[in-house]
């Protein structure tokens, strides 16, 4: 299991959010933790650990007037740790290939490929063809609704019907290289994983999966690489210390590396 970090930012500052509070409306969250340091600082502290595959997530919409302050971090990021770092949050296939050539690794995408609640595989296989099957990301981030994981977009805020399940997970991976799956319904709370979501994405794992959400202490993250046979990939946020919690940053990375 391997530690991938996150750079998440909203309204032109680092933060850790309750992910499920995300509202386009006023550019609101539920802050756990606003930054006073730049994309930059957590972008080298992660390449001088040696972390790669970490993920920056933009969170304002691009319609947002905080959308051109949260690219500007983003780009600190990115000339900070060029090629470690994958990047999310608006992107299409017009505007991929430039967050590439910022040095992002890979482009993350969600709500581009999905369009009226359901899979648009015009724009899937554009994007696809665009960046190239290895350096794409697709975003599957779900909430639970009558007994399934659905899909969900659009920052989080719309379901789509789309189902989260082995079938879902074989098909998206023709056309990308990895998969980030946050339990939204969890994320930014720091009190548990979803671990019916972790065993169904670690019973399939043909290809490498980041899970985030919901890890708050040592026992997730053992219940985590249980759960998961110790085939997913982990994000911690809200509960790491350099953003407030009380996880140890470097002793989260030597779990994972054993």
């Amino acid at each position: 299991m391997k530690f991938r970090p996150c750079i998440d930012i909203h309204n032109g500052s680092v933060k850790q959010i309750v992910g499920g509070s995300l509202k386009d409306e006023a550019d609101s969250a539920l802050d756990n933790y606003v930054s006073e340091l730049g994309g930059d600082f957590y972008a080298d502290l992660y390449r001088q650990k040696g972390l790669k595959g970490g993920h920056i997530i933009i969170l304002n919409p691009a319609g947002s007037q905080y959308y051109e302050a949260d690219v500007r971090q983003a780009r600190l990021a990115l000339d900070a740790y060029p090629g470690g770092l994958q990047i999310g949050g608006g992107i299409n296939s017009h505007n991929a290939s430039g967050f590439l050539k910022m040095g992002a690794s890979h482009v993350i995408v969600t709500s581009y490929v999905f369009k009226d609640g359901n899979i648009s595989f015009e724009n899937l296989k554009e994007i696809s063809r665009e960046v190239g099957k290895d350096r794409l990301v697709i975003d599957l981030s779900c909430r639970k609704r009558d007994g399934d994981y659905y899909v969900v977009t659009d920052r989080w805020q719309k379901f789509t019907d789309v189902k989260l399940n082995v079938d879902t997970l074989e098909m998206f991976s023709e056309y990308c290289d990895e998969f980030l799956i946050h339990a939204v319904d969890v994320e930014g709370m720091a009190k548990g994983i979803e671990g019916e979501l972790a065993v169904l994405l670690g019973s399939w794992a043909k290809i490498p999966m980041t899970y985030a959400g919901g890890v708050g202490t040592f026992k997730d993250l053992e219940n985590l690489k249980c759960l998961g046979q110790n085939k997913l990939d982990v994000t911690v946020g809200s509960a790491l210390d350099i953003f407030g919690g009380n996880m140890i940053f470097e002793d989260v990375i030597s779990f994972c590396n054993t």
